[in-house]
């Protein structure tokens, strides 16, 4: 049920925190924006709107606060190609129909499936992402003015120095405010954010994509929306994850979900492309205090008033402030402790996450890196819980009757075990297979059991399966052949 109390809370409960860190947000993503709008092929200003709207739309819609959602590398690498062969206009309709997948996703909880993403999988996602972001800064550090450098540090030294004298306004802001007039008054040769492109000076206008409503534009469009709608879930939902623990505050996941949905849609018809949470940007909204609603629809509604009327201003900001604050995001977003964890954790959870780093990183794809690595931690939990398998024989005192004792979990990957440890060519006149301490959870297992009953009787041996719970009992029945043959099975002791 809605509750009004903590969704005013959400919007005013920080005021002064969310004014200020909104500012610094929407400063910083002015680069980014125009970056991903080269990546996904289109003008700066699609990816410039794209950021206005889906900051504005998700802050009323979206289910974890203070997080900033925009255009994004993650969702802009997807539209290249499409852009390429069918243009704009194509891009605008995969966008809309990605947010109707994120909405209906969102009704469908398919949320839920962030349950199988393990501690591990999240710890690699989080340190692939802080490369990630460090590496999108070397552009900026590679064959530029030598100047640039003292600048970089000038502004990092600011960023961690600042807050020892006060915490009243935030250190990234200042870097901008202080580096910029540093820049302006001493004439520097600095890259500046007007080089990264041509800022648009009028407000997005309301529109609707020119392309063929019919069959052949849904089969052009639905695989690049079903890619952006999944990459765009993940990271949002991800990345709502880490918010959460660095605020300790909970969020809704399903309804993030929608309101991703509802960003997305809304972004199309304003002439953007579709978008995502942002780790960097709300690593730095929360670093620079912000805490509710009104920081991201500030980062928005700030970037829109910067573009349209203080486009000057904002052009001669010079590319070194705005790279000391990524790099602060980046040390931040990284989880050293991990380094230090390698040596002391499972093997197999290491692994995980390093398997994941290098899957993010090579790829500069995170869907394929979290896959890769929620598949390993899948294999190595169905591996270790294959380890406490046992069976055990016993021989009555007549010679006459042999008891498998089976105790841990009878699936897939213990099925093999399961029929290695009986001796079918053993002289005994009847068998009991005990399945008091076993859990049988797969047709895997129920046909290991089958197997093993059928070759008993083939042997002219009486089996008897004894002891099955009631759920073990129900995949037998359901699933099981065996019984055709009247064999016995005894639910219970």
């Amino acid at each position: 049920m809605f509750d009004f109390d903590q969704y005013r809370q959400e919007w005013f409960g920080n005021i002064r925190g969310d004014v200020l860190s909104g500012l610094v947000v929407a400063l910083a993503l002015v680069p980014e924006a125009i970056a991903f709008s080269i990546i996904a092929g289109v003008d700066p200003k699609v990816g410039l709107y794209a950021s206005v709207v889906i900051a504005i739309v998700i802050s009323f819609f979206g289910g974890r606060p203070a997080m900033i959602s925009a255009a994004t590398a993650a969702t802009a690498v997807l539209m290249g190609s499409l852009v390429r062969e069918h243009g704009l206009q194509y891009l605008l309709a995969a966008t809309i129909l990605a947010g109707l997948l994120q909405i209906a996703a969102g009704w469908l909880n398919l949320h839920r499936v962030m349950r199988f993403v393990s501690k591990s999988v999240m710890t690699g996602f989080v340190n692939a992402l802080a490369i990630l972001i460090f590496m999108a800064q070397l552009p900026e550090l590679i064959d530029v003015p030598w100047l640039t450098y003292p600048m970089v540090a000038a502004g990092l030294a600011i960023i961690y120095l600042f807050p020892r004298l006060t915490r009243a306004v935030p250190s990234p802001l200042v870097c901008i405010v202080v580096l910029t007039a540093l820049a302006w008054f001493s004439g520097m040769d600095l890259h500046s954010v007007g080089d990264m492109g041509e800022l648009p000076r009028a407000l997005p206008q309301l529109l609707i994509p020119q392309v063929p409503l019919n069959l052949d534009t849904l089969i052009i469009i639905l695989p690049y929306a079903i890619g952006v709608a999944a990459v765009g879930l993940l990271e949002s939902l991800m990345t709502a994850q880490i918010i959460d623990e660095a605020t300790d505050t909970s969020s809704n996941k399903r309804l993030e979900c929608v309101g991703q949905g509802v960003a997305n849609f809304a972004s199309a018809f304003f002439g953007g492309m579709a978008g995502c949470a942002m780790i960097g940007q709300s690593g730095i909204n929360v670093r620079s205090g912000g805490r509710g609603r009104l920081s991201t629809f500030l980062a928005g509604a700030y970037l829109l008033v910067l573009m349209v009327l203080l486009g000057d201003l904002l052009r001669i900001i010079p590319m070194p402030a705005l790279v000391a604050i990524m790099i602060m995001v980046s040390i931040g977003t990284f989880d050293w402790r991990s380094i230090r964890n390698l040596k002391d954790h499972p093997r197999s959870s290491s692994f995980v996450m390093l398997a994941t780093v290098a899957f993010v990183v090579g790829t500069h794809n995170l869907a394929i890196g979290v896959l890769v690595g929620v598949l390993l931690s899948g294999v190595f939990f169905a591996w270790k819980i294959a380890q406490i398998f046992a069976l055990r024989p016993e021989l009555s005192d007549d010679g006459a009757t042999r008891v498998y004792h089976v105790s841990g979990q009878l699936f897939f990957a213990s099925a093999d075990q399961f029929m290695a440890a009986f001796d079918f060519k053993e002289k005994v006149t009847r068998v009991i297979i005990d399945l008091t301490h076993a859990h049988i959870w797969d047709i895997s297992s129920v046909a290991s059991i089958d197997k093993a009953v059928l070759k008993f009787r083939k042997a002219g041996v009486d089996v008897q399966l004894r002891g099955l719970n009631r759920a073990s009992a129900t995949i037998v029945d359901n699933l099981g052949t065996h019984r055709r043959k009247d064999a016995e099975i005894v639910i219970g002791h």
